[in-house]
């Protein structure tokens, strides 16, 4: 299933990139997921795109969250601690 709208495939952009900053911020899986409910929800009430294509776009998201490998190669970097004594 492939996103032909254009604004579907800009929002769709949008969502993933702010997931992924998201977890670069050392939110949890559930933070994200209700900022991508959130996000859906405001498609829907402001009607910016036809239903159709907000359900696509929700599924290729909900697909996005749910492949850990999005995730793995962007894990924030751990900071280790030094002792100088």
């Amino acid at each position: 299933m492939i996103l032909q709208n254009s604004q579907s495939i800009r929002h769709y952009q949008k969502l993933t990139d702010s997931m992924v900053d998201l977890w670069h911020r050392r939110y949890s899986f559930e933070e994200i997921k209700l900022y991508l409910d959130g996000y859906i929800s405001c498609l829907r009430y402001s009607e910016a795109i036809e239903a159709y294509h907000i359900n696509r776009l929700e599924e290729k998201a909900l697909r996005f969250l749910r492949d850990p490998s999005n995730f793995e190669l962007s894990m924030p970097p751990t900071q280790t601690e030094t002792d100088y004594n």
